[in-house]
């Protein structure tokens, strides 16, 4: 199996929740290489990889589900992230980068802790049922 064909059936076989794992990993992936091509001063790379990084912070932001309370906590941090993307695009900052890159980080981090939490109620209750 090609690597390829292993990203996409991961992809296709994720739940959403390691979907949005995999977004957040992304992000911090672009970020970083966004920082590295500012360094080297690679502007279309740069360029390239925060827009790309900004379309996942946007996705995220399309799909966050309205019902829920802490959506409206999340939604303007989502897009205070994304117009930060957007500055450090137009001032190759690296340290608006970091900034950012830090955030993604925090939200993926707290998003691991919330999939770990509904495994162990999900699957963790054992034989006692």
């Amino acid at each position: 199996m090609s690597i390829q064909a292993y990203q996409n059936n991961s992809v296709e076989t994720a739940s959403p929740g390691e979907l949005t794992m995999m977004l957040y990993n992304g992000c911090i992936k672009f970020i970083k290489i966004a920082r590295k091509a500012i360094e080297n001063k690679e502007i279309e790379k740069k360029n390239t990889n925060i827009q790309k990084a900004q379309k996942i912070i946007q996705e995220l932001m399309v799909t966050m589900d309205q019902q829920y309370t802490v959506t409206q906590e999340i939604m303007p941090l989502y897009d205070y992230m994304n117009r930060r993307l957007l500055e450090a695009n137009t001032k190759n900052d690296v340290e608006i980068l970091d900034e950012v890159q830090g955030l993604v980080e925090e939200f993926r981090d707290t998003w691991k802790q919330v999939i770990l939490q509904s495994r162990k109620m999900q699957y963790g209750q054992g034989g006692n049922a």
